[in-house]
């Protein structure tokens, strides 16, 4: 176990200090590539602190790429390949690698390291997105034309909030499609949701407590606990936020996804919308981040208008991405700031430069203004809907042992196993490896909870990335792995 000492009168967060003693460890060598470290739970016991604040620091060294994550195994210290830093020389990888043996770290553990290894029929991710159907000649048509007349205004800085142009193509698709109301001075242009979270975090300098939905997007939490953030987890009902935790936590500030709640798929009813506009207007500095998370991907009713669309208050600060919408790589997103904070925008964070490429601007503006990104767009609605339908038929006449939820919309389905909670984690991990000896990685909604809840065992199915073919075959295999005396069984007793 590590021998961390922790300074409890420090002014420094205790993940930090956490975060910083293994991170030093791995730089000096001590902790050397392939180290398996406690588990989070374990390493919580062992310093007397929450499993939250280990899982801070686990999150911040993961995301720096000083360890690595390996499904149902545990934290592992990446290799550093030729670092040199305060004299200090690491080895590269291939030299750390010779000495990692199977006598050493055990033939399982080398086999989990190497996710080359492990090569499956079907990946049903929840993330990523299908490109097959990217227009690729409307966009290197807009490429030549953005570069065509050496337009030297594209290689200065530009506005720090992004181009103009830009800005109101957002503003006019978000209105239209969303019913979001802003001026174009709201609007701000960024690369990526986390660039957009950290950026927050410099305008609303001063807010240290958010509250976040239980199970939530990971990623956010991690992000805010990195700028240090008292994060409070909040869980849900079928409404969507409880409303009576909130209300008894300390926080300033609440991050949710109301449209289409990631992962659960609940849609947050217009009672606790309202109730949850009311809970930000008590308090002047209280404000509601809304992450409008793949809202555009709607496959039965209408399309759930923005929470920003019902704010008398100026209190939401709306947020969105073209991750989903157009490609990952393109690494573009946009924020809605309330009037009442522009000022702070433009006094705490307005000196920053907008960290997207100009000519990347010129080309996302000249997508949407050319009527390229709407067409786009229906037509991935098509595609989504037509995997979608095909996933949820084959799913619902394979005869699983399971409920499916989430079929709404978005680009996953959940499957719910059983009626008890007792052990969910434990039978979740059990039914991916099941599904992974038939060669389908699947995922667990357990990976998803800031703080373990109760909960059934569920199953997290993603489709995006799939051809029809493979989401068939993947269905089939699904069928072989979970109707079968192994699943019984642990369904019935909790292992196998």
């Amino acid at each position: 176990m590590l021998t961390i000492l922790i300074d409890t009168k420090s002014s420094e967060p205790i993940y930090e200090q956490i975060y910083k003693y293994i991170r030093e460890e791995i730089k000096n060598g001590n902790l050397s590539c392939g180290t398996k470290l406690p588990s989070g739970r374990g390493l919580a016991v062992h310093l007397e602190v929450s499993r939250n604040t280990v899982d801070m620091a686990y999150g911040q060294l993961l995301s720096e790429g000083y360890i690595e994550s390996v499904p149902k195994k545990g934290y592992y210290v990446c290799a550093l390949e030729t670092l040199y830093m305060e004299g200090i020389h690491v080895r590269n990888y291939e030299e750390q690698e010779k000495e990692i043996t199977r006598e050493t770290v055990g033939e399982d553990t080398l086999n989990a390291m190497s996710p080359q290894k492990i090569k499956y029929q079907v990946d049903f991710s929840p993330s990523g997105v299908d490109m097959d159907y990217f227009p690729y000649s409307k966009w290197r048509k807009l490429m030549r034309e953005c570069l065509i007349d050496d337009n030297k205004e594209l290689f200065l800085s530009g506005s720090h909030q992004g181009d103009l142009q830009l800005r109101k193509a957002v503003q006019t698709y978000l209105h239209q499609s969303r019913g979001v109301q802003c001026q174009v001075s709201q609007i701000v242009i960024g690369a990526g949701s986390d660039y957009m979270l950290l950026l927050l975090s410099r305008i609303l300098a001063g807010q240290q407590s958010v509250a976040m939905e239980n199970p939530t997007y990971k990623q956010a939490y991690t992000i805010f606990g990195s700028v240090g953030y008292s994060v409070t987890p909040i869980s849900l009902d079928e409404q969507g936020i409880r409303m009576d935790l909130l209300e008894k936590s300390d926080a300033n500030l609440v991050y949710v996804t109301p449209s289409h709640h990631f992962p659960l798929g609940i849609v947050m009813s217009a009672n606790r919308r309202q109730q949850l506009l009311a809970w930000a207007a008590k308090g002047t500095e209280r404000y509601i981040i809304e992450d409008d998370y793949d809202s555009e991907f709607r496959y039965f009713g209408k399309p759930i208008p923005a929470l920003q669309s019902q704010d008398p208050f100026g209190k939401v600060i709306y947020m969105g991405t073209l991750s989903k919408v157009i490609a990952p790589g393109i690494r573009m997103s946009y924020m809605v700031l309330p009037e009442t904070i522009v000022k702070q925008y433009q006094s705490q964070a307005g000196f920053y430069f907008s960290t997207v490429s100009r000519i990347d601007q010129q080309v996302i503006g000249g997508f949407f203004l050319q009527g390229h990104f709407e067409r786009h767009l229906n037509r991935m609605r098509k595609i989504y809907k037509g995997k979608h339908d095909l996933l949820l038929q084959g799913l619902k006449g394979a005869g699983l042992p399971a409920r499916i939820m989430g079929e709404s919309a978005g680009l996953h389905l959940l499957l719910e196993f059983g009626d008890s909670t007792a052990r969910a984690s434990r039978i979740e991990e059990e039914l991916m490896k099941l599904a992974e000896a038939e060669g389908v990685r699947v995922y667990a909604l357990s990976d998803y909870y800031i703080k373990e809840e109760a909960h059934k065992p569920t199953i997290i199915i993603g489709f995006a990335r799939l051809k029809e073919e493979q989401i068939t075959e993947g269905i089939e295999c699904l069928k072989k792995a979970w109707k079968s005396k192994d699943c019984d069984l642990l369904l019935k007793t909790g292992v196998i």
